[in-house]
């Protein structure tokens, strides 16, 4: 997975290939999806949820630059895979997950794999986590029309939020950046995640 799908494509950061070595994927997906746990493409999780990824997980990762000291907010906590990957990279991740299931499932095998920096909130995502705010680094990991607003006001000075824009079937990922009372935004590559859910997702 991570010689053939994410260093192919030039993502090289020794660290984070080190990360995505280690996480164990295969512990985030359900039982029924296992023999493609590693393949090259998102996965159901149930409740029209979907794990991204494995190269979208380590891109979206790539472009928060993250440092060791980071503290981190999740929107859209789903398996918690994500999760696991930005605790090995950072000193402390909310996660927040609209779906109770999910965020039970989540925070289950977070806590049994011994990730005590993560904090898994069930709540409306799309208003982010006041409470732990401000955040050096925000990942969105469902479509929204636009940034909410709510995660722009919790991003730290010189942080950096990174999320999928657009319409329902079609989006690009978004990367913003805090400079003071400035947000500096840029594009990356176009991708196609599920709906954002929550006050400033999709009714």
């Amino acid at each position: 997975m991570v010689t053939e799908q994410i260093a192919a494509r030039g993502l090289r950061t020794p660290r984070l290939l080190a990360v995505m070595e280690k996480v164990p994927r295969h512990l985030f997906v359900p039982a029924e999806e296992l023999p493609w746990a590693y393949a090259d493409g998102p996965l159901p999780i149930g409740e029209g949820q979907t794990i991204s990824q494995p190269y979208i997980v380590a891109l979206m990762t790539d472009l928060l630059d993250l440092k060791p000291a980071a503290r981190l907010l999740e929107v859209g906590a789903g398996s918690g895979y994500q999760a696991a990957v930005l605790a090995e990279l950072a000193a402390e991740v909310h996660t927040v997950e609209i779906i109770p299931s999910l965020a039970r499932g989540a925070q289950e095998i977070l806590q049994r794999l011994g990730y005590t920096q993560v904090h898994v909130h069930l709540a409306d995502g799309s208003l982010g986590w006041k409470e732990a705010a401000p955040y050096d680094g925000i990942i969105v990991t469902a479509a929204s029309p636009k940034v909410p607003p709510p995660l722009l006001e919790q991003l730290a000075e010189g942080g950096r939020l990174v999320a999928p824009v657009g319409t329902r079937g079609s989006q690009v990922l978004e990367i913003v950046r805090r400079e003071g009372t400035r947000f500096v935004r840029d594009v990356h590559i176009p991708v196609a995640f599920v709906p954002l859910r929550g006050q400033y997702g999709w009714k």
